[in-house]
């Protein structure tokens, strides 16, 4: 026999002992819904390897366009170095930003629109075309009067020279006579880095008085082609460097 003071005790203990388990209370899983989880996870596990494996496609369709560009960009820039080309001064600026309609992760189009801003400070009356609708909407919150000609529907796919041919003559018929065009794009640095950075573009007055251009044996039909070509080479160069720079960023969200 317990005591007369044990009783309560073993009395309370007997009735939590009975008492069942509240509605909400966590239960164990069965076999089935266990062996149901791992079978939902290794398909995952399947999804995310087979994802992984298209972005590495993609991306190396991408950095092989870019480097494509780039040695006819390059080439570009070396003659008017050589030819030791010079923007007119008396003339304004236009600035072209190589931008996309994707909405991706990170800072790869506001920080185009930053660097864009910090140019307009320095050169106030330069104008503006944005290619793709994600830097247009963020430079029209600030610079609305500057911006004169935007396309949509940029970079949906691998840049080709023909996109960028076809952007040229669009740039090319707007009615001011520019002294330069500087486009702004994102330079692909690594698969993890990127950085704003301007390839210009001269007019075709510009690369006339160019001190070391009797160097090379030109007329004047082909300076108009070589200013044409050489816009459209800088625009394919900022394009195919940009979509790099989005598919690598991309892999990483």
């Amino acid at each position: 026999m317990f005591s007369r003071a044990v009783r309560p005790a073993v009395r309370a203990g007997s009735i939590a002992v009975s008492r069942t388990a509240p509605p909400n209370a966590a239960n164990f899983a069965t076999l089935r819904e266990i062996e149901g989880r791992l079978k939902s996870i290794k398909n995952i596990e399947k999804i995310t390897n087979t994802m992984k494996v298209i972005a590495s496609t993609r991306l190396t369709r991408a950095q092989k366009a870019m480097e494509e560009s780039r040695s006819y960009g390059q080439t570009s820039n070396t003659v008017f170095e050589q030819a030791e080309t010079k923007p007119l001064e008396d003339k304004k600026t236009l600035f072209v930003i190589a931008s996309s309609d994707k909405g991706l992760c990170g800072g790869i189009h506001s920080g185009l629109s930053k660097a864009t801003r910090r140019m307009l400070q320095q050169t106030p009356n330069a104008d503006i075309v944005v290619l793709g609708e994600k830097a247009k909407a963020q430079l029209s919150r600030t610079n609305p009067n500057a911006i004169v000609l935007s396309f949509a529907n940029v970079c949906k796919d691998v840049p080709t020279f023909a996109d960028a041919q076809a952007i040229a003559d669009q740039i090319s018929l707007l009615p001011e006579d520019y002294a330069s065009v500087k486009i702004v794009y994102n330079k692909f640095l690594n698969a993890q880095s990127y950085e704003p950075a301007t390839v210009e573009a001269f007019s075709e007055e510009a690369i006339t008085q160019s001190p070391n251009l009797s160097a090379y044996e030109t007329d004047e039909e082909t300076l108009t082609n070589l200013r044409e070509y050489a816009l459209a080479n800088s625009l394919f160069w900022a394009l195919a460097e940009g979509h790099a720079c989005e598919i690598s960023v991309s892999r990483f969200c």
